[in-house]
């Protein structure tokens, strides 16, 4: 099936839902075995099944089937918040005394998590402050675990190069993971110029209505855990389940698996069965939406280029844009709705005559929002990691909604005046 279809009908079985046309909320907690023989064989992971619904829900598995399928993975595990999912995949390799590299660019709540809560946890990120990726090779070293880029950062609104961070991380025998969040699969799916891991904010464009908080981590099958003594809690045994080993039992869902029987096991952060039935609606109309999305974005880009109060434009399907030619080569059908611009003007003055755009922290809602980072998502940063990650006093960060693009021109035009009144 063709991702259109996928997206709205991908994995829907009728006879197992009682005929239901819409995919059913399952709220519940725990699951009956037929017999002790059978519970046991669940708990070996010798049969596929439903346990308790932290580990696994028929709705949270619809959801994940079809994302792993949108993806090009083979399997997906959904979480209680994109941050989850990045929070699990990185500790399904890594442990105290190893390494990641990525950008200093990154959003500001996955920088806190990397250079706060992970450096208390003994794991060292190592943050490369260009986008050259002679650096990021230079970076690697024995213990590093894998270099983990965002499609289009936020809010930097730059373009990874993919291709080229995967084969130097292959090189060195380490995998790439990517945050697909902006994009999402519908624009690029990363997994086809080489990434391993992908993770998404499924609370933004996948659910896309601002309702329901949740992430999701998808597995390629691509890469091989036992090329190399790095990854050893694939190729040795797991005590918690009776020595199995991950890499022998599964093959190349590996990590997947790993994700789901240890760490959401362990750590509990699963999606509510609810939240997943609201994302699931959400992908119903993903590729819709997007075209929406990118079409508006574009056009208010094209427009602010031109506005003698506005400082500058980040978008990259902006010819002016550096990251143009990369945009194209990986955004083949738009580049999603993400914005930065600076505002020549009374920055406070701007967000709040605003009539149309919500001042929120959200973005890939279907509502157009403002988000002011310097004083919200990066207020915790320093001054020279504001800098550094690019957010300046002026600047402002625009989900572009699906309402008509006259009315967001206007709103922001009558919010530009108001700004140098």
């Amino acid at each position: 099936m063709k991702f259109e279809t996928i997206a709205t009908q991908g994995f829907l079985d009728l006879a197992k839902q009682n005929k239901a046309v819409s995919t059913p909320i399952y709220a519940n907690t725990a699951y009956s075995f037929d017999s002790v023989e059978y519970a046991v064989g669940l708990f070996d992971l010798k049969i596929a099944g439903d346990i308790y619904s932290r580990l696994s829900n028929p709705t949270n598995d619809i959801l994940e089937k079809r994302i792993a399928a949108l993806e090009g993975g083979v399997g997906a595990l959904s979480t209680s918040a994109g941050q989850s999912a990045v929070l699990i995949t990185m500790l399904n390799f890594a442990q105290a005394g190893d390494e990641i590299i990525t950008s200093d660019k990154i959003y500001g709540g996955t920088y806190n998590l990397f250079a706060k809560t992970f450096k208390q946890m003994g794991i060292n990120v190592v943050f490369i402050t260009t986008d050259n990726l002679e650096d990021y090779e230079k970076a690697i070293n024995e213990k590093t675990k894998c270099i983990y880029t965002e499609t289009i950062g936020n809010p930097s609104i730059l373009v990874a190069d993919i291709e080229g961070l995967a084969k130097i991380a292959h090189k060195h025998g380490i995998p790439l993971v990517v945050d697909n969040t902006v994009p999402t699969p519908y624009l690029c799916r990363p997994i086809e110029y080489g990434a391993d891991i992908v993770v998404h904010s499924t609370t933004k464009y996948l659910s896309g209505h601002g309702n329901a908080m949740g992430g999701v981590i998808v597995d390629s099958g691509n890469f091989d855990w036992s090329q190399n003594d790095k990854f050893k809690m694939f190729t040795t045994p797991d005590e918690s389940y009776h020595g199995i080993v991950y890499a022998k039992e599964f093959g190349n869902a590996a990590f997947i698996v790993k994700s789901r029987t240890h760490l959401i096991r362990d750590l509990g952060c699963c999606q509510s069965p609810f939240n997943a039935y609201l994302t699931i609606l959400g992908l119903e109309t993903l590729h819709v939406r997007m075209e929406r999305h990118c079409e508006n974005a574009l056009k208010l880009a094209q427009y602010l280029e031109k506005h003698p109060h506005i400082n500058f434009v980040k978008y990259p399907y902006l010819k002016s844009s550096k990251d143009y030619e990369k945009a194209k080569k990986y955004l083949t059908h738009g580049a999603s709705s993400l914005m930065g611009f600076g505002v020549d003007g009374d920055g406070t003055k701007f967000i709040e005559s605003l009539k149309l755009f919500i001042h929120a922290t959200n973005l890939g809602d279907v509502r157009s929002i403002i988000t002011y980072p310097a004083g919200t998502t990066h207020r915790q940063l320093s001054d020279e990691q504001k800098i550094k990650a690019g957010i300046t006093n002026d600047y402002m960060r625009a989900s572009i909604g699906l309402e008509n693009i006259d009315d967001i021109i206007e709103d922001i035009e009558n919010a530009i005046k108001a700004s140098r009144a």
